[in-house]
This record gives structure tokens, sequence and C-alpha cells, in this order.
């Protein structure tokens, strides 16, 4: 098996913690050049500074909102302009929990925007680059809700379905040129974003964050929380080259909590 990325240069949003960070740490131990990308600019030199090197690989960072999406285009364009780039994983912060009926409509133009329209803003940035080299991966972190909706994160649930909407039909489209587009949809991950979850929770439910997690961890049969390594896995995976004829998937790593098929 294929595993190996030297001389591909990876883009890796919301890399500055979490999933994100552990895909950048994967990706750079195969081989691959990673920029970072995310809103704090101390937070991305550190994890720059710690991805490997070993087969001369150099790394960098680019420090922009993806709410901002003139400043997202800009920024990534002087990116390419330079460096091509290879792989593009799509990583955003999950927008605050709540019921969809309860939700401003900002709350929804916000998430949208920073996940849905930073990903087609990138996207159209780095294609061009992926189609010149043959060789393109998009892969796009998002929820097992693209399945099974996930109670009380009614923004969420909308805006990473619209995701995997628009990737498989992104799929179809960029095959012929060597670019595959898949999702990643992690299951409850030790990070930051599940202490939000069950603090929001605990708040609503009168429970206490242990109660919260205890009653979370009852629906996984694995019996515990991913680690975030385990996901970047399937990531690094999936933009290799042995991943070439996967297009247009959303798997899950949940440790089975999904019922569905």
């Amino acid at each position: 098996m294929n595993l190996e990325l030297d001389g591909m240069h990876a883009l890796v949003c919301g890399a500055s913690e979490g999933i994100g960070r552990a895909t950048a740490t994967e990706l750079a131990s195969l081989g691959a050049n990673v920029t970072v990308l995310a809103r704090r600019e101390a937070a991305l030199r550190e994890v720059a500074a710690t991805l490997d090197t070993s087969r001369g690989q150099r790394h960098g960072f680019l420090a922009v909102d993806a709410g901002d999406t003139n400043g997202l285009r800009t920024s990534v364009a002087a990116l390419t302009r330079a460096w091509p780039v290879h792989i593009l994983v799509n990583n955003s912060g999950g927008p605050p929990g709540g019921r969809a009926i309860d939700a401003d409509i900002a709350a929804f133009v916000d998430a949208y925007t920073k996940h849905l329209i930073a990903n087609q803003t990138l996207a159209q940035a780095l294609v061009p680059g992926m189609r010149e080299a043959g060789y393109g991966r998009i892969v796009n972190i998002i929820s097992t809700s693209v399945y099974e909706p996930i109670p009380n994160l009614g923004v969420s649930n909308t805006t990473r379905g619209a995701v995997a909407s628009w990737a498989k039909t992104l799929s179809r489209e960029l095959a012929a040129g060597g670019i595959t587009v898949n999702n990643v949809l992690p299951g409850f991950t030790e990070t930051g974003r599940i202490d939000a979850i069950v603090a929001d929770r605990s708040a609503k439910e009168g429970k206490t964050p242990e109660q919260v997690r205890a009653g979370m961890l009852a629906s996984v049969p694995a019996g515990r929380f991913a680690k975030p390594s385990e996901t970047a896995a399937l990531i690094a995976f999936l933009c290799g080259p042995s991943a070439a004829y996967i297009t247009g998937q959303s798997i899950a790593v949940d440790g089975g909590r999904m019922q569905s098929i």
C-alpha cells in the first residue's frame, strides 16, 4: 500500500488544535509539506515548528479567519502562486448548540460562511493547481450528523448536511482530473469541541459534566471517545495514492455509534 506523500503540499485548515492538528502531524510524517491554517498565528507557529522535517519537508502557516471570505481568498491565492497545493483538508469549528427552530438567521449565515462558503473559496483557488498536477485530494472533516442529526445541534446539522451534498456534487465534477473529494465524519472525539458540547448539555439538562459524558459513552459500542490521531489516520489515507479510486464518500470514525447502515 502506497501512503507516501513526498513532494506533496497539503493545506490543513483548523490546524491549531484537535483533529486538524493531528492531521497536519500525520501528513507531515508521511512526507508531505504542510501549511497549517487557522486564526491564531502564535498557535500556528507552534504547530508548524513541531511537524516532521526528516525528509526535507518545509512547513508554513496562514493566519486567517475562515469567516473572512475575501481574506481567505487573497491569502490562499498568494500561497498557491508560490507553492501549488495538492491536498486540501477542510476543517472548521462547529457552530454553537441549540435547536434549529430557535436559531437566529445570522447563526445560519455565519455557519454557512465558515464552512460551505469557505470550502468553496478554497476549492476554487486550489483545484486549478491540482488539475495541472494530475493529483488532488479534498477531504472535509464534518460530522456523523450527515447521516443521523444530533439533538440540539440544529445549525450544525443543517450546515454539515449542506457541505456533504456540496462534496458529493464536486466529487463527480472533478473525478476525471485525478481529484478525489471525500468526507470524514468524526464521532465523539477528545477535543475542545466535545468539551463545549458536554458543557452545553450539562447546563441545559441539569446534569454534571461527568453524567453527560457517561450518557454519551453509553451510546458508543467501543466504550470510549476517539483520539484525534485515530481520525487523522483515515484522513491521511484518503489523501494518499492508494485512495485514488475512493471519491464522493462520507466515512464515519465513531466507534460504532451510528445505527444506520
